[in-house]
């Protein structure tokens, strides 16, 4: 394994983290538990989860994933060999079961002390908030529309207060974003700035793929001056990058055979895109799955690739892309694909 640091910090984190979003859905507690085991022994130490979790998420299953961690922790002692990172909800139709009152200063303490009740933990190493509260473009959206109807105001400095006092009592340790935009993600540095006292965030969790690079257009300059890591989801596309699904193939129990409104990366450029990607892998002994999440472990504004697998054969190949290093002619063929077919899924 190769490690890093989550950034401006001595916590030292695996390149590679283990995402759990299908625990408790597409898997069971004992397929996630055998997941933790057999990651640990690869050398990952970071493992990523979310009371939102398993996705699609569903009052039934509220916080279901956060819940077989914990257990997991009680069962082998490994709490302390582990950097563990959660998120709350924010406000959306599909959360309204969880809570409605956004990032309110009681909705971020409430939803922290249940993770740690979950997670059976007494802290948190990195917690998130998993998209804004404003209303902007996230999942899926690829361009900004103002919302007439909006009626957030600004209170990102009463966020970083709250989570100030979290951190001053020990129940998380560090701070980051998810699902942000630049604007957001400057918006939260220029309070950490204008009040030293405020926690300031590490880490921004997007998604970054072959098929989506739009991290590059803005954030990756803010990650590079800022000094911000970008913890990387959807490395594969909801599997899409392992060409499960070219030649209109649905594999049974795969995530967009299950959940087919989950086809963002299914378009038709997407599609295209992923054959020509295909086609690059094979023409240098590679699968296709180790070429996507070799080329994500190479970017210089990565401090972690989030690896998803609802089975040990995936997570066995997933873990190993760390080991993969592409040639110059590998990274050539892809750029000339992304020229082609830029950011096809949004």
């Amino acid at each position: 394994m190769k490690y890093t640091t989550l950034p401006n910090t001595d916590i030292r984190v695996s390149r590679i983290c283990l995402g759990t979003m299908t625990w408790g859905r597409q898997n069971t507690e004992s397929e996630g538990q055998a997941q933790m085991d057999y990651a640990l022994d690869q050398g990952v130490n970071f493992f990523d989860t979310a009371e939102l979790y398993p996705v699609p998420a569903h009052k039934d299953r509220y916080a279901v994933t956060e819940k077989i961690i914990g257990n997991w922790f009680r069962k082998n002692g490994q709490r302390q060999n582990i950097v563990l990172a959660s998120k709350i909800a924010g406000p959306a139709p599909f959360t309204a079961f969880i809570r409605t009152d956004g990032f309110k200063p009681s909705a971020i303490r409430d939803a922290v002390e249940g993770s740690l009740r979950r997670l059976q933990t007494d802290y948190i190493d990195l917690y998130q908030l998993h998209w804004p509260e404003r209303s902007t473009n996230y999942f899926g959206q690829r361009g900004f529309s103002p919302d007439p109807n909006e009626a957030w105001s600004d209170n990102i400095h009463e966020v970083l207060r709250t989570l100030q006092t979290l951190v001053r009592d020990g129940k998380i340790r560090e701070v980051g974003l998810s699902n942000e935009t630049p604007w957001g993600v400057m918006r939260f540095l220029e309070e950490a700035n204008a009040h030293a006292e405020l926690p300031r965030m590490i880490t921004i969790q997007n998604p970054y793929s072959l098929l989506n690079r739009l991290f590059e257009v803005g954030l990756s300059e803010i990650s590079h001056r800022s000094q911000m890591g970008l913890l990387a989801y959807s490395p594969l596309g909801f599997g899409t990058l392992s060409g499960k699904y070219l030649g209109g193939q649905k594999p049974e129990k795969a995530r967009v055979t299950l959940f087919p409104n989950y086809n963002r990366y299914s378009n038709s450029k997407a599609v295209e895109a992923t054959g020509a990607y295909a086609e690059i892998a094979q023409g240098h002994g590679l699968t296709l799955a180790q070429m996507a999440l070799a080329f994500v472990n190479s970017r210089p504004f990565l401090t972690s690739n989030i690896i998803g697998a609802t089975t040990l054969d995936q997570l066995r190949e997933n873990i190993g892309s760390i080991h993969i290093e592409l040639s110059p002619e590998v990274f050539s063929e892809i750029e000339e694909v992304h020229k082609l077919i830029p950011n096809p899924a949004p």
